[in-house]
């Protein structure tokens, strides 16, 4: 006979109790893991199987007065591979990881042998190592031929490269990007904050098993943004000819190195800034590191005797003089503690003003210069632009020097006349442009510019430069400085090797020595030629200095170079030739 438990209702109770208990615990956890922590599981996933990289906010073009572009933005890639997954792979195919290694090493011009040991290398360090590189900062054809190759275990890295299309041209100028995406040097340095793009991020859900994105996943999380256009005053083609010309003449005089600069007398806008040594901006390592900015900048010299024409400018907007103002000049005068002599001896010359620059008398301009207090010649050089820095900022630009000004003066006679005619004092090459450009436009200075501003992608422009014009001295001050410019043109030493047919022309040439920075001189000299053109109507002002020109230590070394590049600039840019002839002025009484 079969028996029946006792309590049937009890075990129904007991099973069902237990039951519900058993589902309350996964409902529970369900509503834990799908409620309750919903959030934290799902951030966790995500990280498992999303992947988010950066995208890259290009950086921006510098282009010049024209458009043309001068530094660029391009992609270059990482090649990375998964030393892990190709081993799997293999595993899976044999011979299939041979195969990808050849494939790959023909892509990238590297030996297969090269992949299989990335990989090998890899593993022996870590077994499950999932990252290694392959190639680094390969151009876009090597990117497209690996990708085209659909090796799953092989993935890219973007990485924003520099390129300069125009190679050395204004490469004193523009800077470079290093290898590790930082700017050096240049505009790259000092635009940096127009030209940085910002970067923005992706991400993207991948396949646990071999890492491939899953389609349609890839979202946003954040924009990148463009740098700016950086638009320079700069002509890129005259750059590249007043270039070629300093560099022909600085290797035909053996000169250590050369300096042209080129402006718009009406504007203050540098249309050329050559140094010669320069640099190649896509390979800066292979320029000496001294030779990879801009001279014209940033390395003070003594003007010499092209800084007599802002004597003079000084001299008569003070009214202490005129172009036929007379001086007896003889080879050497001794004014107080000072010791003043000219470059070859010569008996007593009765010099007018003009007749002083033309013979570039140190001893005539002192006797004009001392006519004028100390305090208003200092003044007068502050306002043309010496002893600071110009309005450009360029990195690391010199101030120059004015010796102390008119309180060290008092206390030393040859430094005070010794700033009358160049020496004693310091200079950058953009300044002494500068101080043409004032007298050139009729004595308003206008400020130096290289950048025009900066074009946003919203079509905005900022940064534009300060545009406000100063009178340095008189109109007729600055006028009358240029037709004594004029004869000397003419009627200098050098009036048959720096001629321009069709052209009245206003230059001044000056020998300097350079100073040993322990109050003496070196053996060298720094020869210069600045000048304007066409002088009844000044358009443009051409500035060159020669540094240690061997073979010909005198600015005869610099005046072929004044005369090509004005002669290259007026043709440039359809100047209309002079009509009148330039005035007659004595140069003796």
């Amino acid at each position: 006979m079969k028996q029946t438990s006792r309590y049937p209702m009890r075990r129904v109770v007991v099973a069902g109790a237990l039951l519900i208990a058993f589902v309350a615990v996964f409902v529970v956890k369900l509503v834990e893991i799908q409620v309750v922590r919903a959030d934290e599981y799902n951030a966790e996933a995500e990280q498992v199987r999303s992947d988010s990289r950066t995208v890259y906010g290009a950086r921006g073009d510098i282009v010049d007065a024209n458009g043309t572009v001068l530094a660029d933005s391009v992609m270059r890639y990482d090649i990375t591979l998964s030393p892990k997954q190709a081993k799997a792979r293999e595993a899976e195919d044999p011979g299939q990881l041979q195969r990808n290694a050849t494939e790959l090493g023909a892509a990238l011009g590297i030996p297969a042998e090269h992949v299989l040991t990335v990989i090998e290398q890899s593993l022996a360090a870590d077994a499950d190592s999932d990252f290694a590189y392959l190639a680094k900062q390969v151009d876009v054809a090597a990117y497209d031929r690996v990708a085209a190759l659909k090796v799953p275990w092989v993935y890219s890295q973007e990485h924003p490269g520099r390129i300069y299309p125009n190679g050395a041209v204004a490469g004193n100028l523009l800077g470079w990007i290093t290898a590790d995406g930082e700017p050096a040097g240049g505009l790259e340095a000092a635009q940096d904050q127009c030209l940085a793009g910002v970067d923005g991020e992706v991400s993207s859900l991948h396949s646990l098993k071999d890492w491939v994105d899953i389609p349609g996943t890839e979202r946003t999380v954040k924009e990148a943004q463009p740098g700016g256009t950086l638009q320079l005053t700069i002509d890129a083609d005259l750059q590249w000819e007043v270039q070629r010309i300093l560099a022909a003449r600085v290797a035909e005089v053996g000169a250590e190195w050369g300096m042209v600069t080129v402006m718009n007398a009406k504007t203050g806008e540098l249309i050329a800034v050559a140094d010669v040594p320069t640099v190649d901006p896509n390979d800066p390592s292979s320029t000496d590191a001294e030779d990879r900015g801009s001279r014209s900048f940033s390395a003070p010299f003594e003007p010499g005797s092209t800084f007599k024409a802002l004597t003079a400018a000084s001299v008569l907007d003070a009214g202490q003089a005129d172009p036929t103002s007379g001086v007896v000049a003889p080879y050497r005068i001794t004014p107080g503690n000072a010791d003043i002599n000219d470059s070859d001896y010569h008996d007593d010359e009765r010099l007018t003003l003009t007749g002083v620059l033309i013979d570039s008398s140190n001893t005539g301009m002192s006797q004009f210069g001392e006519r004028v207090s100390d305090q208003q010649r200092y003044q007068d050089m502050l306002d043309f632009g010496l002893g600071t820095e110009s309005e450009v900022g360029f990195p690391a630009e010199a101030s120059g020097d004015l010796n102390g000004g008119p309180d060290y003066w008092a206390t030393d006679d040859q430094t005070k006349y010794a700033t009358m005619f160049g020496q004693g004092l310091t200079t950058t090459a953009v300044q002494i442009a500068s101080a043409y450009q004032t007298l050139a436009n009729h004595g308003v200075r206008m400020p130096v510019q290289l950048v025009r501003g900066c074009e946003h992608a919203d079509g905005s422009v900022t940064g534009k430069p300060d545009q406000t014009p100063r009178e340095v001295v008189s109109a007729q001050a600055a006028d009358q400085t240029t037709a004594m410019l004029e004869r000397v043109y003419l009627e200098g030493w050098l009036a048959d090797q720096w001629n321009i047919p069709g052209y009245r022309v206003a230059a001044k040439t000056g020998t300097a020595q350079v100073a040993d920075g322990e109050g003496g001189y070196r053996s060298e000299y720094l020869v210069s030629v600045s000048g304007y053109a066409p002088a009844d109507d000044p358009q443009y002002v051409v500035s060159v200095s020669i540094f240690d020109a061997v073979t010909m230590n005198s600015s005869a070394a610099s005046a072929p170079v004044f005369r090509d590049v004005m002669s290259q600039v007026l043709k440039k840019y359809r100047t209309v030739p002079s009509g009148a002839p330039a005035p007659e002025l004595p140069a003796s009484w």
